[in-house]
């Protein structure tokens, strides 16, 4: 609006408003007051005032967090081979034909390699936390303290599946950190990093909790703390401090398209590490216990499938054979709800509490399955224990716009399937939702379906969306559907 518009505009609101406070009787300055004074309408009580503004919280004094417990930050070196291709072997290499037959070529030739990482100090004797893959294949382990005295380490133990490691010094009252409760962490909170990045020892860096409870491809059994702390090469087993200066998870892994710092760290929980450190110093070993299923996320889509009031869960996908999974009862398109008493809100919540149990532990699950809850219970197997692989039923066609058939004899031997419908054509709604010729699928909103026409009545019960339990090769998942 041009100056002279809105001029012209606050002009005829001044005489309406004046025009009116005469017509009553009442001066503009009464007028106004009165207007105040009024009882507001229904429709104007009934919203809610907007919620008033966050007091800001005091930063933390990351000054005193790194005086006070940086010198049990260490910088670890760590010295061994790694075996790679010798040349000779190498198809792709055009002059490998020259190399066949001399001596010294063919096999795997052993090549020195270094790295570097960091570390803290837990211990008063010695004992130190940092990541496995820091001192994988390492023959000689380095320690530096902040110090700059130096000792050999000897690798208690390492854990790849939770990516922890313990190391001992010999040495004695050694400064220690101080351990915090990541359960206590809330996104947003304030966080600080201490580590080597790059070699540059005792570097500190801070941000804020970006997320909790982050499931990352290959690492089932650690549920990650995301944060904007800068971490880069060398940070790997250093320790994240809270705001109060107490250790609450080990940096582990950054995302990054370069190989540097991107906004994106994780970090292991610190009461994940301890379960695994107390497991490596008493045994040297570490075990940890399986139920036997596959899960996945649920969406909006499935949940409406499973008529879930909200998408929150452990969507069930397979099950192993005689896993204590299968002799608990657990069947695929079951959605666990809770596990031992703790909330399942994501599919990665599951694996992270079934991988830091101990094999013979008893899992008490409540479960969705058909419109209503259920309890299960099963007792864990040890991970390392062989269970038969997953097994499940059949299913296919109708509205979805595929075209299929039964599986034959020797389909069904291969899938280890008892039945199924094979998708030979795919299009419409099921090609829309990602499902592709040769897929298997297995059931409907997790009831199996044996054929076509099973398939049609289920579908046609499903309403306007379902879910397909499709198998693609050996891995079996839910597909959401919504159908014409």
């Amino acid at each position: 609006m041009k100056l002279r518009q809105l001029t012209a505009a606050l002009t005829v609101a001044g005489v309406l408003v004046t025009s009116a406070a005469g017509a009553a009787g009442w001066s503009p300055k009464e007028w106004f007051s009165r207007q105040e004074s009024a009882p507001q309408s229904a429709a104007a009580t009934a919203v809610a005032p907007a919620p008033g503004p966050v007091a800001p919280a005091t930063a933390p004094n990351y000054r005193a967090i790194v005086e006070r417990f940086g010198p049990a930050v260490v910088g670890i070196n760590t010295e061994g081979t790694m075996k790679t291709a010798a040349r000779g072997d190498n198809d792709d290499d055009p002059f490998s034909q020259f190399f066949r037959g001399l001596p010294g070529r063919g096999g795997q030739a052993p090549v020195p390699v270094r790295g570097q990482g960091s570390g803290f100090i837990v211990g008063q004797d010695g004992i130190i936390l940092t990541n496995a893959h820091v001192v994988k294949d390492a023959s000689e382990v380095t320690v530096k303290l902040s110090d700059r005295r130096e000792f050999k380490a000897r690798v208690l133990g390492s854990d790849p599946a939770t990516d922890v490691a313990v190391l001992k010094i010999d040495a004695s009252k050694l400064p220690v950190v101080t351990l915090g409760d990541p359960k206590r962490l809330g996104v947003g909170d304030y966080v600080l990093a201490i580590g080597s990045p790059f070699g540059f020892e005792q570097s500190a860096t801070s941000g804020i909790v970006s997320a909790k409870g982050r499931s990352l491809p290959g690492d089932a059994y650690v549920p990650f703390i995301q944060t904007d702390v800068a971490v880069n090469p060398g940070n790997s087993g250093g320790p994240l401090f809270d705001a109060s200066g107490a250790v609450v998870g080990i940096n582990s892994q950054i995302y990054s398209q370069t190989g540097g710092y991107m906004g994106l760290s994780f970090a292991i929980p610190i009461d994940v590490a301890l379960s695994v450190k107390d497991q490596i110093v008493a045994t040297g070993k570490v075990s940890h216990a399986r139920l036997g299923v596959a899960v996945q996320e649920l969406n909006q889509t499935l949940a409406d499938s499973f008529k879930l009031p909200q998408p929150e869960g452990a969507l069930v996908s397979s099950i192993d054979r005689n896993s204590p999974a299968a002799k608990a009862g657990l069947q695929p398109g079951d959605v666990i709800l809770s596990y031992n008493g703790q909330t399942i809100a994501r599919s990665g919540d599951l694996p992270a509490q079934v991988g830091l149990a101990k094999p013979g532990d008893q899992a008490k699950m409540e479960v969705w399955r058909n419109g209503r809850k259920e309890t299960l219970t099963a007792t864990l197997a040890g991970s390392s224990d062989k269970l038969a692989a997953a097994s499940p039923a059949s299913a296919a066609r109708g509205k979805l716009g595929v075209a299929v058939r039964p599986l034959t004899d020797e389909e069904r031997q291969e899938a280890h399937l008892r039945g199924g419908l094979v998708v030979e054509q795919a299009g419409g709604a099921a090609a829309r939702s990602g499902v592709e010729p040769g897929d298997i699928i297995v059931a409907i909103n997790g009831t199996p379906v044996a054929s076509v026409p099973e398939l049609q009545k289920r579908l046609e019960q499903a309403g306007g969306q379902a879910a397909l339990l499709v198998q693609r090769g050996e891995t079996q998942i839910f597909v959401p559907v919504k159908l014409g």
